[in-house]
């Protein structure tokens, strides 16, 4: 299933917010859709919870690390 080409701007804004790698945005954005997409009806909505999913871990495992 193709992801739609705004899926690049997320990663990039998730990779500046957060303040990590691209490439590590990109490889958790990939594995949560591939995660989401599994069996999924209704894509609509995918790159929004994707996104939500991915900088909410990014953003846990920083307050793990901080403490």
């Amino acid at each position: 299933m193709a992801r739609p080409s705004s899926d690049e701007e997320a990663v990039k804004a998730i990779a500046a917010d957060t303040k990590m790698p691209l490439e590590t945005v990109s490889r958790m954005y990939a594995e949560t859709w591939a995660e989401y997409s599994e069996g999924a009806r209704i894509t609509d909505y995918m790159p929004v919870l994707v996104a939500k999913r991915v900088r909410s871990a990014l953003k846990q495992a920083a307050r793990d690390t901080a403490h």
